[in-house]
């Protein structure tokens, strides 16, 4: 009886610490696609000459990922939520569910430079 006393004493104790490593990697995530988008749209940009401002869609700048990846198959984040079309230099834009999921492990200042 005391052995499992202590036992779930342990599992209350850890849980909440795996939950939130969970959420912290899945932010992390969120944050490395939005580099890899960041990159892919300013290749695509230097290929294609497109100027300042110029719209990139999402088949254009998922071509510049890596080929059978998730977001490259998707174009979405780990939520299901699709980044979307983007514009040559500028910063992509963190999904805002992603955020709003996130806000209770990762502040605002986790997110820079991306909006």
């Amino acid at each position: 009886m005391i052995v499992v006393a202590i036992i779930a004493l342990l599992a209350t104790i850890a849980v909440p610490g795996f939950l939130r490593a969970r959420k912290r990697s899945q932010a992390t995530r969120i944050l490395n696609d939005l580099r890899l988008i960041d990159a892919a749209v300013d290749q695509y940009a230097i290929e294609t000459n497109r100027a300042t401002g110029a719209p990139v869609g999402v088949t254009d700048w998922t071509n510049y990922l890596k080929k059978g990846s998730i977001l490259y198959n998707t174009g979405a984040d780990i939520f299901g939520d699709i980044y979307g079309p983007q514009i040559v230099d500028s910063l992509p834009a963190v999904p805002p569910s992603a955020k709003q999921t996130l806000s209770d492990v990762v502040g605002a200042s986790f997110w820079s430079p991306y909006p």
